[in-house]
Formats: structure tokens, C-alpha cells, sequence
């Protein structure tokens, strides 16, 4: 009944359009997912995969799968970066990937100032497969045939399109991206019209330094930051504090709304999440737990789980673009 439910939840948000994108905590840990003028912004090659088990104590649990790759070419000023998404719900029924690839150019404004604005394609395709669901029919009679006649839903593809700016300094950083510009059609049932609404985004940090003691001879730092985000009717604000004593990082994140929602009028209490990162050379591994403090702790009594593993690597090509300047933004 459960995956029934869930189901019809799925297919009515397809039927009214408030379909949204994928959630991940650890959203620094892969900027480029939040905005592509991060592609490149390390100086460095970096890999990064996440997964994401949401509400898992809910049958046929939300899934998300991410995997990037960005690099920086300092002879074109530019970044480059590719990006593939992949969720699931439903016991797999609903499955959506996308293939993004993002380009961003690099500008100095001043000494250890820059200023990169960037441009999003993207290929996505979205299926639903019924035979992946268990139907009532099937319990009673004990037969793994239903009963049920399913609607005619064929898989769909489209382009996507997206952009960013993105501005920093030593200590600080500022972005604002948008998603879905061309607000593409992403229905699976063919005679309607569902376009995929616009998502926005604004973020940034502040990373200050705390010098170590005497014992340690390490910098400590504490890192600020926050990220809105809006589309459609809904919108949410994370925000929380990195602490970072190398090699080890420690986070508290808020994701919801302190106050009422301008466009659903009440407050959006979603989730606190805790997180622990840890870094050996040139690999960092994070894992974060979301406590859910929304009406739908009881069903989600489990929490959702995230992991990320990173790898970066320097170019000798890039050895005097990395000692002109510092990415300060967080690592996880």
C-alpha cells in the first residue's frame, strides 16, 4: 500500500507540474551540481561521486546518484566540467538521468579577486517502468500478474539549459545560478504539457581563519555558509558552519525555512543534518545524516543517509594559477 501511495504522490506532481530537482546536503562537496561557474574554480582535476538514500525507512526510497568531473585550462582562462545526475523512486519505477556539461570563464577583477560566468547544457531523459511496482491486486491473489490496465507512458528526452556567476576573494564568495531556462516539457504521458519550472539559486560563505596552538602548529578555520533555493512555489534555505582541523571537518546544517514562506505561507522546518569529512592527501571522503523535523519524521523515521568521495590532482600546467590564488568556499 505503501508503494501505491507513493506512486500516486509521484504521478500527481508530474500531473501538476511541481516537479523539483535533486537534493544533496553535501552540495560544496560537488559545487558544479549547484551552480557550473565552480567547474574548474579548484585549479585542480577533480572527481567527485555522491549517494544519497533518502528517508529510508520508507519502501522503495528516493535515490540519487552524482558523479562529476571539472578541470581548468589556464591558457583559455576557462573551465570545464561534465556532470551526471541519476535518481530513482519507487522502487526504481521513476528513474530520471541527465548528462550536464558546463563551461565557465575566468576574469580578474583585482589582486585575488575573480569574477566567472558560465553557461549549462544538458540531456535528460526520464522513464517509468510499472513492472518495477507491486500493485494490491497482486498481494491477494498471489500472482505476480495485476490486474490493473496501465496508462500509455513512453520514456521522454530534452535539452536543458542553465547559467551561473559566480565572485570571490581570499575569504569570501558570492553566486546566483539558474536552472531550466527554456523550462523544457519533461512529461512521460504523452498528451500532456508539463513543463519543468525554473530553479534559482543564491549562495555564498565566509571562511575565517583560526590560528593553531602551539601543540597542533595547524590553522583551524570555521566556515560560514548558506544556499537559497527556489522553484515554483517552493522554496528552502540551508545554512550551517564547517569546523576544519586538518585532516579532519566537522558540519551542522538547517535546511527549511525560520520563517513563513512568502509563497506557500508557513514555515518550512525540513531537516538538521550532521556531518564528518576527512581528508588524506588528495583524497576526502564525507558522510552526513539528515534528521527529518518535518511532519514526515514518523514515516522517514530513518533519516537519509549521504556519502561523497572526491579525488583531486594538480596540473603542472596549472602550478602558478594555484599559487596566485585560494578557493575559500567549503569542502563539503
Amino acid at each position: 500500500m505503501k508503494r501505491i501511495l507513493l506512486l500516486l504522490l509521484i504521478l500527481l506532481a508530474a500531473e501538476v507540474g511541481y516537479t523539483q530537482d535533486q537534493q544533496f546536503t553535501q552540495f560544496y562537496a560537488l559545487p558544479t551540481q549547484m551552480n557550473p561557474a565552480f567547474a574548474g574554480a579548484s585549479v585542480q582535476n577533480r572527481a567527485v561521486s555522491q549517494v544519497r538514500n533518502q528517508w529510508s525507512a520508507i519502501p522503495g526510497a528516493f535515490q540519487a546518484y552524482n558523479f562529476g568531473y571539472d578541470t581548468y585550462i589556464s591558457s583559455i582562462r576557462s573551465g570545464l566540467g561534465i556532470l551526471v545526475n541519476h535518481d530513482r523512486a519507487g522502487s526504481g519505477a521513476l528513474r530520471s538521468t541527465a548528462a550536464r556539461f558546463q563551461y565557465a570563464y575566468e576574469a580578474r577583477i583585482k589582486r585575488n579577486w575573480f569574477f566567472r560566468p558560465s553557461l549549462e547544457m544538458s540531456l535528460v531523459n526520464k522513464n517509468i517502468d510499472f513492472n518495477r511496482l507491486v500493485f494490491y491486486d497482486q498481494m491477494i491473489r498471489e500472482t505476480g500478474v495485476p490486474t490493473l490496465e496501465f496508462p500509455v507512458m513512453e520514456p521522454v528526452s530534452y535539452f536543458d539549459f542553465g547559467a551561473g556567476l559566480l565572485t570571490y576573494g581570499p575569504k569570501f564568495w558570492f553566486g546566483m545560478s539558474v536552472f531550466h531556462l527554456n523550462t523544457p516539457n519533461e512529461s512521460v504521458y504523452g498528451f500532456n504539457d508539463v513543463p519543468l519550472g525554473r530553479k534559482y539559486s543564491a549562495h555564498g560563505g565566509l571562511r575565517i581563519r583560526i590560528k593553531g596552538n602551539s601543540l597542533t602548529k595547524l590553522d583551524h578555520f570555521i566556515v560560514l555558509a548558506a544556499n537559497y533555493q527556489m522553484q515554483n512555489e517552493f522554496d528552502q534555505l540551508d545554512f550551517g558552519f564547517y569546523y576544519e582541523f586538518s585532516p579532519i571537518i566537522l558540519g551542522i546544517w538547517y535546511r527549511g525555512l525560520p520563517a513563513k514562506s512568502n509563497t506557500y505561507g508557513y514555515m518550512n522546518h525540513d531537516a538538521l543534518a550532521a556531518l564528518i569529512g576527512f581528508q588524506a592527501g588528495k583524497y576526502k571522503v564525507g558522510y552526513s545524516y539528515d534528521i527529518t523535523i518535518s511532519r514526515l519524521s514518523i514515516a522517514s523515521s530513518a533519516g537519509s543517509h549521504e556519502l561523497t568521495l572526491s579525488y583531486q590532482w594538480a596540473s603542472k600546467k596549472n602550478e602558478k594559477s594555484m599559487k596566485k590564488r585560494i578557493m575559500p568556499c567549503a569542502k563539503f
